[in-house]
């Protein structure tokens, strides 16, 4: 059975593109993250590029990775983590996450913001 060609305007959009690791999108924070999973500790590390440097001991197996990422991160930002969305990069180390109303930042999120954004 052949596939009907889906054109590209109607193709679901691949995540917000910011010029740095994070950006506010009205009351949610854009996150785009390097992951490394198999670390020793959980961590948020400094920046790599227009990406944030983040590592989790859990291994990358079915997700297991990003699952935990999620959780660490939600203690970090003060928030549920149903209210962390993966954008994308679920199954992979590039990802792009949404947080819903942060009610803390990492030291290294809130320098970046107010270089940026004069937050």
């Amino acid at each position: 059975m052949k596939r009907k060609k889906t054109p590209a305007s109607s193709a679901p959009p691949k995540g917000l593109a910011i010029d740095s690791f994070c950006a506010w999108d009205g009351d949610t924070l854009v996150l785009n993250i390097l992951g490394t999973p198999n670390a020793k500790q959980d961590a948020i590390g400094n920046p790599k590029g227009h990406q944030l440097c983040i590592s989790v001991t859990e291994a990358p197996v079915r997700g297991r990775a990003t699952d935990h990422m999620v959780r660490f991160l939600a203690e970090e930002f003060g928030v549920t983590s149903a209210e962390i969305k993966v954008v994308f990069g679920r199954y992979n180390v590039n990802k792009q996450m949404r947080i819903k109303s942060p009610k803390k930042l990492p030291a290294v999120v809130e320098r970046q913001l107010s270089q940026t954004h004069g937050v």
